[in-house]
């Protein structure tokens, strides 16, 4: 990890700050690195998010997307933008953006938020029981006891069966 990235964690692991002075600091980080830099937009998009400048932040997420991320990041990025346009009522672009991403690498290390804002996303789109099922083969796996029986019963719901 670099000085730079440092630096910013460190911004967000700091708990006495105000969001406003969180987005101050990130803003002053990021202006170290090019306007067009994807990791610092991606930063600043994060920081408005956290203070409920959602509108604010989705510019700088799409932007960041459009500049290139690692693959972590890109995928950080993806459920942000969408939870935050769900906020904003782009359900069904939010909704598909997360669809995609949960399907995209089952076994990635990011996988199960990705389903766990999918399902928000289609509860939100009147899909509560897809929104269910997706949740409960999600959790399945993590169960200490029943991970057959629950991803059994998932898969129910998903087929209207439940």
């Amino acid at each position: 990890m670099n000085d730079w990235q440092e630096r910013v964690d460190a911004v967000w692991d700091d708990a006495t700050l105000t969001e406003g002075q969180v987005i101050e600091r990130i803003d002053a980080l990021a202006g170290e690195r090019p306007e067009d830099d994807p990791v610092a937009l991606f930063e600043r998009a994060g920081a408005r998010d956290s203070a409920g400048l959602e509108a604010e932040a989705e510019v700088f997420y799409r932007r960041a997307l459009d500049g290139g991320l690692d693959d972590e990041r890109r995928t950080r990025a993806t459920i942000q933008l969408a939870s935050t346009i769900r906020n904003l009522g782009k359900i069904d672009e939010a909704r598909e953006m997360l669809r995609a991403e949960y399907e995209r690498e089952p076994r990635g290390p990011l996988h199960d938020a990705a389903a766990a804002f999918y399902a928000l996303a289609l509860v939100s789109a009147g899909e509560a029981e897809r929104a269910a099922s997706i949740a409960l083969e999600t959790l399945a796996p993590h169960l200490p006891r029943y991970t057959r029986s629950v991803t059994g019963y998932a898969r129910e719901i998903a087929d209207g069966h439940a």
